[in-house]
């Protein structure tokens, strides 16, 4: 029986911590910051691949894949990307062990199995795959490249967390290549786009697009795009990135082609990518201090049915009519599991399904046979009501989409109750303690008053929003002449 979480009012990072580990989606390793993605969190991580890749597939991506290891050389031919990257960076040295003479048993590294050149364990796979993109792209023909890859990861983080920050992380990572900036620019505001989509349609997370500043920029980038989510405790979470790369990585790897008109020049490019951050994102958007609550899309198990039942002849009373109720919930794509495990109570599975989050538990006994009706249980609101079993599978088809709303559109009343204009430093950091959330404010443009603004209160730009008004005003902190307001928040 999983023990009772801690609330989330009395400390939220505990209550996610306890969470994430008594949910079964994921716990620590035996190497420092590392995690194993326990098969019901690896469930749920999959059906977000699978339907990021349907939709990558549909813009015309495809997928291929990279080596882990990129030569150090190589990694250092994009100056800014391997200066942003470097202090995260495993390095490969030595290529075999062999027994320690000095202590019998155990191994040590071979001095003479010195690599020739160090390899980077990727932190990310710009580098090896525009060296790969120069061998391929010759000719205006060869453009657009659209490559995506699923992979993993390692950035050597000192502090982590589950999900959220990790030493080795799964995520995929999109590379193309384009004969012209608009083109490039074309395809980053469109990645960005999917983001979004599948954020707020799937997940049921809303989300604000909008555009980094120069310093929060990827490495390397000359424009990084971003859908920014907002934490029931108040603190952003970037969810994604896209980022438009001008021509600087071609010309690091010196990618050219041949244009139509019998020209040579650099291609733009783009990369764009999301990770396992995601499910830290899902956890803290939706679930409560009775466990995981999960948008009916995301769901491993969409619909659990709990037998209620004292002898072996009612159960299999009970499960000739289950039987027909998951083959015509299956019938309409509705994943359903049928807990019939004797090793267990009612109440234990009860408890066990509403911690990991199934939107919905039908509870079907004797009784309810001889009255044709059964038990439903939404995770979500957490009511319960008793229904026909004639008409059962409309209603839960019709409850799927109601809950994924239902989610969606509580998530997004909390957003957009925590969004405030302020047109003082001192309302700023008043709102940023009382109430947490985005703050809309005027900045002047300076990387000195983003750095400054971070350093008294620790909330750093988290985008410019690209919809809504831009006005002029004047900067919350210096006085001096502001373009435009821009969203600040504390940040995952």
């Amino acid at each position: 029986m999983s023990k009772k979480l801690t609330s989330r009012a009395e400390n939220y990072s505990k209550w996610y911590n306890e969470l994430v580990v008594e949910a079964d989606l994921a716990e620590n390793s035996a190497v420092r910051g590392c995690m194993v993605i326990k098969p019901y969190g690896f469930a749920i991580w999959e059906k977000m691949q699978a339907e990021l890749d349907r939709m990558f597939k549909e813009t015309g991506h495809q997928n291929a894949y990279f080596p882990l290891f990129v030569p150090k050389s190589l990694f250092e031919a994009e100056e800014k990307n391997a200066e942003g990257f470097a202090k995260e960076c495993a390095v490969v040295t030595h290529y075999r062990l062999q027994n320690d003479p000095d202590n019998p048993g155990k191994l040590r590294v071979d001095p003479n199995a010195k690599l020739e050149e160090e390899l980077v364990v990727r932190p990310t796979s710009e580098a090896i795959i525009w060296n790969t993109y120069k061998g391929w792209i010759q000719s205006y023909r060869d453009l657009p490249l659209l490559i995506n890859q699923w992979a993993n990861v390692v950035r050597w983080e000192m502090r982590t967390r589950l999900f959220l920050r990790t030493a080795e992380f799964l995520w995929q990572e999109g590379h193309t290549a384009h004969a012209t900036k608009a083109e490039a620019i074309t395809e980053a505001e469109l990645m960005n786009n999917i983001y979004a989509t599948f954020a707020e349609n799937f997940m049921a997370i809303p989300v604000i697009q909008g555009l980094k500043t120069e310093s929060e920029r990827f490495a390397g980038a000359d424009e990084t795009y971003c859908i920014e989510a907002l934490m029931q405790d108040g603190k952003a979470l970037q969810a994604g990135t896209s980022h438009f790369l001008g021509q600087n990585f071609a010309k690091a790897f010196d990618v050219k082609f041949t244009s139509k008109e019998g020209k040579q020049d650099y291609v733009w490019a783009t990369s764009w990518g999301v990770s396992t951050r995601l499910m830290g994102a899902l956890i803290m958007t939706h679930s409560d201090d009775h466990g995981l609550v999960l948008p009916p899309n995301l769901a491993p198990n969409q619909v659990v049915i709990v037998p209620i039942y004292k002898t072996d002849e009612q159960l299999d009373a009970i499960t000739e009519v289950v039987n027909g109720i998951i083959k015509d919930l299956r019938a309409k794509n509705i994943s359903v599991k049928y807990d019939n495990r004797d090793t267990y109570r009612p109440g234990a599975k009860f408890a066990q399904h509403e911690l990991q989050g199934v939107p919905l538990r039908i509870a079907i006994g004797s009784r309810d046979l001889e009255n044709g009706t059964v038990e439903l249980a939404r995770r979500d609101t957490l009511t319960k009501e008793v229904v026909a079993l004639d008409g059962l599978i409309d209603k839960v088809e019709g409850l799927m989409t109601e809950i994924q709303d239902t989610l969606f559109n509580k998530a997004k009343n909390y957003r957009d109750n925590h969004i405030t204009e302020v047109d003082t430093f001192e309302e700023f950091k008043k709102v940023l303690e009382d109430k947490g959330g985005f703050i809309s404010a005027h900045w002047d443009g300076t990387a000195e008053t983003e750095e400054k603004i971070k350093e008294i209160t620790k909330a750093t730009i988290r985008c410019m929003p690209l919809e809504g008004k831009i006005e002029k005003g004047i900067c919350v902190l210096t006085g001096r002449e502001s373009a435009r307001r821009v969203l600040f928040a504390k940040a995952y």
